[in-house]
């Protein structure tokens, strides 16, 4: 049976969870990543992507999130999000709204920098829409 660990999942908006859980896999930007009990401290930027958590009673919860960092300890992991909801709160609406804004932002941009990041993040998004599309 696996430790169980701390997670709190916190936006600016809500704390969306604090609770005991056996694992939890967040969209670091490095990859995806596989957060339990007593992992190497570690910090990770996030991107958008779905965290998924698998509670200490074995259910399992699914987040959208927009970005954010997460801080791990052995102890417990805590991700701060720009922005999150849960899957199923999600509006289908919204990922396409998001990243028609950012295509807009995208046509106004000068710096080369600030198109490639604006870039990367349609990128992001647009996954992101097939992922939580065919759940």
């Amino acid at each position: 049976m696996a430790d169980n660990f701390n997670f709190e999942l916190v936006s600016p908006e809500r704390l969306l969870l604090s609770e005991m859980v056996t694992e939890v896999v967040i969209p670091a930007t490095e990859g995806e990543m596989t957060v339990m009990a007593n992992h190497a401290p570690t910090m990770t930027t996030i991107k958008p992507g779905v965290v998924s958590v698998r509670s200490a009673s074995g259910k399992k919860q699914d987040y959208v999130v927009f970005g954010g960092f997460a801080d791990i300890l052995p102890t417990g992991c805590t991700l701060l999000a720009e922005s999150a909801v849960p899957v199923e709160e999600l509006h289908k609406d919204e990922l396409t709204r998001r990243i028609e804004d950012a295509r807009k932002e995208l046509e106004h941009a000068e710096l080369h920098e600030h198109k490639s990041k604006l870039e990367h993040f349609i990128m992001e998004l647009t996954h992101l829409r097939g992922v939580v599309q065919q759940d």
